[in-house]
């Protein structure tokens, strides 16, 4: 079984699976497990909205690179 992940910021593109569908694709905004597990909250790049979704076979997420964190300071450092 292939478990999908994403974090907030992260793209999901979701394919058309019959002819003359438009593929669509949106943002994800909010998660609802914290090891980035479905559901997501996406914010849909057609109309704006903000729904719940759990994606299929035909869903894939992009995920972008993020920035490390800056090192923390040692408590000791001069």
């Amino acid at each position: 079984m292939n478990t999908v992940t994403a974090a907030v910021g992260d793209r999901i593109i979701v394919e058309a699976t019959r002819p003359g569908a438009a593929r669509r694709d949106g943002e994800i905004v909010a998660l609802h497990h914290a090891d980035g597990s479905p559901p997501y909250d996406v914010r849909w790049s057609d109309t704006g909205r903000i729904s719940e979704y759990f994606p299929g076979p035909d869903a894939r997420i992009h995920h972008y690179a993020r920035p490390a964190a800056p090192p923390r300071p040692h408590l000791f450092a001069d």
